[in-house]
């Protein structure tokens, strides 16, 4: 399945190209969903639904997420799965009715909705409206972020004994909540697993989208940054509402040459590039959408890697040497910290805790450079831990 994750700068018009993008993979002949958090319904408004609800392209479906009533069904149902833990404590049971969704419900269903479409397998692409790039990266790093936690919180290996646990809570006189909360913790384990393997799949890409200029210019920086961070591959940027090349308008002739300026400078620094032409009004239906001229998404790039080399030094000994590909960033907007077997980097905005490589866990941080936009960390082996040579 080939999954297009689309976000941008806020007012950038990313939804909107997500719905011409996935009208014109619909068009080449593949099986099309798209999907859209939006309350106000704008991915609709843009295919022109209000006029023909669903005859966008008979390939094409659209997927309007409800978060409300799957943050309410949820929430029922862990309050039955605890319901003798919270009759011990005397808690006064929720209604249906009284429950709203509090926020993170509608990040967590598009994730849901994201696990779904990859389960069914009735797609051959699926387009995703993000919300803006801040949000949308705190979306997509959500999965590996709550596995994260539970492992801490509750690890597998410490589920022991539990043959005993019927005769403790005999001894108690209280029941032992530990048996659900465990088998819970184990369920949301594989439901994130399952969402983390589709941003992580070969065939899942995210398309930049942001109109040229110097605010849109310093947002794809960012971006560019925190999708590195992450591990998220970038297949396209694109650049929208391009004004023409010359216009009598004074005014317009100064703004196209500002965009102009900032198209050079991506063009030059980022690998792909399509210009979407500003068609002097909202686009509203298939024939406006047809008209900004994206294509059915190609083929995914190769996944991004973050290898680890190995360095003789002048001694005879040897170093590790981790590449971890992080675009545009400064050498002050770095940081990094050895947590245990863990290593936390912060780039600009963006911090994500990955695990350390085998082999780098038995060994001590020697440096880091940035060179090239890669931050290499050198390691060296830890004596009391590495294997001695006879």
């Amino acid at each position: 399945m080939r999954t297009l994750l689309l976000t941008g700068p806020g007012g950038s018009g990313r939804t909107t190209v997500a719905a011409a993008t996935a009208l014109a993979a619909a068009r080449a002949g593949h099986r099309t969903l798209v999907i859209s958090a939006d309350r106000a319904d704008t991915l609709g408004t843009a295919l022109g639904e209000a006029l023909r609800p669903q005859a966008a392209h008979p390939a094409l479906t659209t997927l309007r997420l409800a978060p409300d009533d799957r943050f309410r069904d949820d929430l029922l149902a862990l309050q039955e799965r605890a319901a003798s833990a919270l009759d011990l404590l005397g808690a006064e049971r929720l209604d249906g009715e009284e429950l709203t969704p509090l926020p993170g419900a509608e990040e967590l269903a598009l994730l849901r909705a994201l696990r779904d479409a990859a389960r069914d397998g009735t797609y051959d692409t699926v387009v995703v409206d993000l919300p803006p790039t801040p949000k949308a990266l705190a979306t997509l790093a959500l999965p590996e972020q709550l596995r994260r936690y539970l492992r801490r919180l509750l690890p597998p290996e410490r589920q022991a004994a539990r043959a005993l646990r019927p005769m403790l809570g005999r001894l108690a006189g209280v029941p032992m909540p530990a048996a659900w909360l465990y088998e819970t913790a184990a369920d949301r384990e594989d439901e994130l697993a399952a969402v983390q393997r589709v941003i992580e799949a070969p065939g899942t890409t995210v398309r930049l989208v942001a109109e040229p200029g110097p605010a849109g210019a310093d947002a794809v920086r960012t971006a560019a940054t925190g999708l590195a961070l992450h591990g998220l591959r970038t297949d396209l940027l694109v650049a929208n509402r391009i004004l023409p090349d010359a216009s009598p308008d004074t005014w317009l002739a100064g703004l196209g040459a500002q965009q102009h300026k900032t198209l050079d400078a991506w063009e030059s620094t980022y690998d792909h590039v399509v210009r979407v032409p500003h068609l002097g009004r909202d686009p509203r239906g298939t024939d406006d959408l047809q008209a900004l001229g994206l294509t059915a998404p190609a083929a995914a790039p190769a996944p991004a890697a973050w290898p680890v080399t190995e360095a003789p030094e002048d001694d005879g000994s040897h170093t590790y040497v981790w590449h971890i590909p992080l675009p545009s960033v400064t050498r002050e907007e770095l940081g990094l910290v050895r947590r245990g077997d863990e290593l936390v980097v912060t780039a600009g905005p963006y911090r994500r805790i990955v695990t350390l490589p085998s082999a780098l866990r038995r060994c001590t941080v020697a440096g880091a450079g940035l060179r090239e936009g890669e931050l290499r960390v050198r390691f060296a082996p830890d004596p009391d831990l590495w294997p001695r040579e006879r």
